[in-house]
């Protein structure tokens, strides 16, 4: 094998496991919109990674049950920081609270469409090398 076949596989590898990422995103949030329970959660933490300029915050809400819950949003980043103590709205399955999502307009979409346009792109590079051979 040279190096640019195994290059073309791990781009095909890359870009198949992020549609399926992104799709499985798009069904988990398609299932929260029908089914999820809506709480009031609050920013109790910033967590910061070192050598990191972005900090991911821990969201706790009350579930039905009346019991704690901590999550870190999927989507994070510079655009969708969530200040510590800010109240957020979120949703999450009543039989799997730990799949709870910021339920805002600038949260449920961007996992998704980053996922999907990564996908894109190195699929698309690898049929652009194909073509072009």
């Amino acid at each position: 094998m040279t190096g640019e076949t195994i290059g073309l596989g791990l781009a095909v590898l890359v870009g198949l496991v992020s549609l399926w990422a992104g799709a499985r995103e798009a069904r988990l949030q398609m299932r929260l919109s029908r089914h999820g329970l809506h709480a009031e959660g609050v920013v109790v933490d910033q967590e910061h990674q070192p050598g990191d300029d972005c900090s991911t915050p821990v969201i706790e809400f009350t579930d039905r049950q009346g019991r704690p819950v901590r999550f870190r949003p999927v989507a994070t980043g510079l655009g969708l920081g969530l200040a510590l103590g800010a109240n957020v709205p979120v949703v999450y399955l009543p039989e799997k609270p730990e799949s709870a999502r910021v339920f805002t307009r600038k949260h449920r979409p961007s996992l998704i469409v980053g996922l999907f346009a990564g996908a894109m792109i190195f699929l698309g590079v690898v049929a652009g090398v194909v073509l072009t051979r």
